[in-house]
């Protein structure tokens, strides 16, 4: 077999030679092109916008809602036992203060009583015998005694039947409407049974729950504005009645009591009602809403170093009002935070503000 072997022209060498060498130098060149590249570029300052921390003072407005109530409710239980022979009175009814309410079968304690009056009679006979006796020294001095001490048995035994004569008719306490009848005449109702309910609808009450930082501001006494549901377009001033010492555990929140009195025409227990509280003006530290921000740790803020960077700084918060809110510690008048700008914004980065910003207060 014939071996053919095919012999390239001496140019052509050269050319692949030529083409090879100009490969390398070009590699070469990338190298050092990566070798200068390896300093990080550097990044622009971020373009954020400013505000100032002030110290205003200002009032806190904020409704809250409540049901009115009776201030006074009265539940009358009988204190004797016995059949009801008289219960006049029912739901709605009007009643003024020493109207009877009830009355109690009281033959059998009208009876005892009489008993009881003869019983101390008879006392006293006794006594006044012996004391003449005594005079003549024809009893002893405890036979005598003895006698005092059954008279003051028997005054003291009257004077229970006469008390329990007098629970057997009752009065009403208080001027008032009936809310609640339980029972009818000619039931027969154990002692502590209750008859009645009687409430006070000259004056109502209601009871909101208020923010444990709006509590400190608000005092006995300060007028409010209540808006009840069931009589629309009128608005009734009330006051503060009471402000209970203690804040729920899981709301934080206390409880004012607001009353109006005289209630309003039209106006009932039961009825739902909106309380428009105004605090008086105080000095608060105020930043825009928008600065603030919130992670798994609480909130904080960026403020602006002296470095002209941005440092993260954990604030405690207050009460808002409308756009801004209160900082209750963490911060310090004067303070510049940042409230725009914040996509990729971290602690150390370098910061340029926006003209607008600079004129923010």
């Amino acid at each position: 077999m014939a071996i053919i072997t095919e012999v390239l022209p001496i140019k052509f060498i050269i050319h692949i030679g030529i083409i090879t060498a100009l490969s390398l130098g070009l590699i070469g060149c990338s190298d050092d092109i990566g070798n200068k590249g390896n300093k990080r570029p550097t990044r622009p300052a971020q373009l954020v916008e400013l505000a100032t921390v002030n110290i205003e003072p200002i009032q806190h407005q904020s409704q809250r809602t409540g049901t009115l109530k009776a201030r006074k409710t009265i539940r009358i239980f009988n204190q004797e036992e016995g059949s009801l022979t008289s219960l006049p009175f029912y739901e709605g009814d009007i009643i003024k203060k020493g109207d009877i309410l009830l009355q109690i079968d009281d033959k059998l304690l009208r009876a005892q009583f009489d008993k009881a009056k003869a019983t101390l009679k008879q006392a006293q006979q006794d006594l006044k015998r012996l004391q003449k006796l005594r005079k003549k020294r024809l009893v002893a001095e405890d036979e005598v005694n003895r006698a005092r001490t059954a008279l003051n048995v028997a005054e003291a035994e009257q004077r229970l039947l006469a008390t329990r004569l007098g629970y057997t008719s009752l009065a009403a306490p208080i001027n008032g409407t009936v809310s609640e009848r339980l029972a009818e005449p000619g039931d027969v109702a154990p002692r502590h049974t209750h008859l009645l309910t009687l409430i006070d609808t000259e004056t109502l009450i209601t009871e909101v729950a208020v923010s444990g930082l709006l509590i400190p501001v608000l005092s006995i006494g300060d007028t409010v504005d209540v808006q009840i549901d069931a009589l629309p377009g009128q608005t009734f001033q009330g006051s503060i009645l009471r402000i209970h010492p203690t804040l729920n555990a899981s709301t934080r929140n206390g409880i004012v009591e607001i009353i109006l009195e005289p209630a309003p025409k039209g106006a009932r227990p039961g009825q739902f009602c909106r309380v428009n509280l105004l605090s008086s003006a105080t000095n608060r530290k105020l930043i825009p809403f928008s600065a603030l921000r919130q992670d798994n740790d609480g909130s904080y803020v960026y403020i602006i170093n002296d470095k002209n960077m941005a440092a993260r700084k954990h604030v405690a918060t207050g009460l808002r009002f409308d756009d801004r809110i209160e900082i209750i510690s963490g911060l310090e008048q004067g303070q510049r935070v940042i409230t725009k700008g914040f996509l990729g914004l971290k602690d150390g980065k370098k910061i340029r503000t926006t003209d607008s910003s600079q004129q923010k207060p």
